[in-house]
């Protein structure tokens, strides 16, 4: 439950900061839908249950710690450091307890 919050959370950091860091019109609307689709491309590729890419243990947190790093850098970067580090610590939380019951 908390993964898919976070995940989605991190698409909405990513359409906000694309909304917020760009100007409107134009530049903004491709970042609104591009940087969360590419995120979520990225995601399905490279780290979800039903990938196409096998991807080892390693390529997995890579790519999710890319991510989460990107979000909560997103939110840092449009100036609101504190809900960037906050997401960043809870999604990283959320990962190792995910990590942990998938090695199980």
């Amino acid at each position: 439950m908390l993964r898919g919050l976070v995940c989605a959370f991190g698409l909405v950091s990513l359409a906000y900061w694309g909304y917020i860091a760009w100007p409107y019109p134009m530049p903004a609307l491709l970042f609104v839908v591009g940087a969360p689709l590419f995120a979520a491309v990225v995601w399905y590729f490279f780290r979800s249950p039903r990938s196409p890419i096998e991807t080892d243990v390693v390529g997995k947190t890579i790519v999710e710690v890319a991510l989460v790093v990107a979000a909560g850098g997103a939110w840092i970067s449009i100036g609101h450091p504190v809900v960037g580090l906050v997401f960043v610590v809870v999604a990283a939380v959320s990962g190792v307890v995910a990590s942990r019951r998938e090695a199980r």
